[in-house]
């Protein structure tokens, strides 16, 4: 038997959890301690298996199989690929930095992080899952600990925490509700006796007629489009992203929403091709109304958290287009910005909940200077910036770059109007960059203290990756394209066809 590698990455966070729990109360440094050691152990791991995957195999590697449940087909089974990999080690970079990002939380501090813990492992368990059944299963494990870390933990003045913690729980209630209607009628149609995802792409050609593609696609994508905060499913995301506390924020933005990709990607376009293909055009719409609306309403913002919940919006648009381009090429950049994305957001909003944190506000008018009193976060909040609106030498250009070029010959307006889009993201984020670090000092905040000590490692975590994956972009593409062209992705959209141009 091989070693359960996988397996543990998934415990490591629910053991230090387990921990937590008999911890005394009046011990909050010891129970942010280990909650940092249960999220380093899985980042170790996770870095082990990113490296140790052999990209010329390609394919699913560290498989893990039980049957769980004979009758229904149902097992537990876990493995990686290309495409899962990046997935699995975005949540544990983004998990370890959330910890010290919610290093100085005073408010109960003990459930704060057994609740943390649990998200993490949850949103992990989405990505190495190959059973459909227990991708759903870690779904909804995700659900329960957001709702209560908004509700007891967060802050918002634009609304209520209660407010944004229940709208954010109802639509992905909603979403996982249609996903459980599309994977029960899945699984009754291809034979009722396998979740597995693999088995269920086999029988799509034989026992997946085009129109039940094209109904369970649509509902599929009304579940995992809600949670990818597509247009007009999206009004949810900046709500939540506002009332969250940081570590939810950072793994909201940065994770949350690529379980709705990966989801489209791994289920929608592997298992229901032709669904996928009679839904692309409509997506390629919506995918430009992510883009320039979002942007939009963007540059109207006041308010840091929703400048960039706004921004991810849009940003998720680019991610659509590559998506249902349905070639190679842009897949490639989609799976790659997805990562980016996720560091990057992750990265802007743990800057942001520091800021509220030692100013009490997020209120773009009433900053201004803090470079000069915060060199380290402005540090941060730059590199970020940068990151946002593409700048080549970060991770968010190559993927970027990538979907234009595999979507452009098959969505020649949508993509055009996508790379107009552009301007806008570089417009919103400079404003912010000018508005909020830079400019005359002003003394009214000489009293604030820079990132020091714990708060230093998601500054030095995070913006590592963005830089070392901008500068060095094949060890992030080379796992891509290993997921995309070795796996049985890439025969589904060789056979679909590549579209000729024109608009759609």
């Amino acid at each position: 038997m091989t070693f359960p590698v996988l397996t543990i990455t998934l415990l490591a966070p629910i053991i230090a959890a387990l921990v937590i729990v008999f911890l005394p109360k009046d011990e909050p440094k010891t129970v942010k301690i280990t909650a940092a050691l249960g999220t380093f152990t899985s980042l170790a791991l996770s870095l082990f298996v990113y490296f140790a995957y052999d990209k010329h195999t390609g394919g699913f590697q560290f498989n893990e199989t039980i049957a769980w449940t004979k009758d229904l087909g149902v097992s537990y089974a876990l493995g990686v690929d290309g495409i899962s990999l990046p997935m699995l080690l975005l949540t544990n970079l983004i998990g370890f930095s959330a910890v010290f990002a919610s290093w100085n939380i005073e408010k109960r501090p003990k459930e704060f992080f057994i609740l943390l813990m649990i998200l993490i492992a949850g949103v992990m368990g989405t990505f190495v899952a190959r059973d459909l059944f227990i991708f759903f299963l870690f779904y909804e494990v995700v659900v329960i600990p957001i709702y209560i870390m908004v509700v007891i933990w967060g802050s918002s003045k634009r609304v209520t925490k209660e407010y944004a913690g229940m709208k954010l729980t109802i639509y992905l209630l909603l979403g996982s509700a249609f996903l459980l209607v599309g994977l029960v009628a899945l699984y009754l149609q291809a034979g009722a006796d396998t979740f597995m995802i693999t088995e269920l792409a086999k029988r799509s050609a034989t026992m997946l007629p085009q129109n039940f593609q094209i109904i369970v696609f649509g509902l599929m994508l009304l579940g995992f489009g809600s949670l990818i905060s597509m247009f007009p499913f999206h009004s949810w995301s900046p709500d939540g992203y506002a009332g969250a506390p940081t570590a939810v924020s950072m793994i909201h933005a940065g994770v949350l929403k690529k379980i709705g990709g990966y989801g489209l990607i791994r289920v929608g376009i592997y298992v229901l091709p032709l669904g996928a293909k009679f839904w692309a055009p409509v997506i390629a719409v919506l995918a430009i109304a992510n883009v320039l609306y979002a942007a939009f309403i963007a540059l109207a913002q006041k308010d840091l958290k929703y400048v960039v919940g706004y921004s991810s919006v849009s940003h998720m648009g680019y991610v659509l287009i590559g998506m249902f381009a349905l070639n190679m090429v842009s897949v490639d950049g989609a799976v790659a910005q997805m990562f980016a994305h996720g560091v990057m957001a992750a990265l802007f909003f743990s800057m942001i909940g520091f800021i509220y944190e030692k100013s009490h506000t997020r209120y773009i008018p009433d900053l201004g200077g803090l470079a000069h009193q915060m060199p380290r976060l402005a540090t941060g909040f730059m590199i970020a910036g940068m990151a946002s609106l593409g700048l080549p030498g970060t991770v968010n250009f190559i993927g970027e770059f990538t979907i234009f070029l595999g979507s452009i010959k098959v969505f020649l307006i949508p993509a055009i109007l996508g790379i107009a889009g552009i301007i806008f993201t570089a417009t919103y984020n400079l404003r912010v960059l000018a508005n909020v670090l830079f400019g005359p000092r002003r003394p009214e905040w000489d009293h604030l203290q820079d990132i020091k000590g714990p708060e230093l490692v998601p500054l030095f975590v995070l913006a590592f990756v963005v830089i070392i994956g901008g500068v060095i972009p094949n060890l992030l593409m080379d796992m891509v394209n290993s997921g995309v062209h070795s796996s049985g992705i890439a025969a589904v959209l060789q056979a679909l066809g590549q579209a000729k141009g024109g608009i759609f």
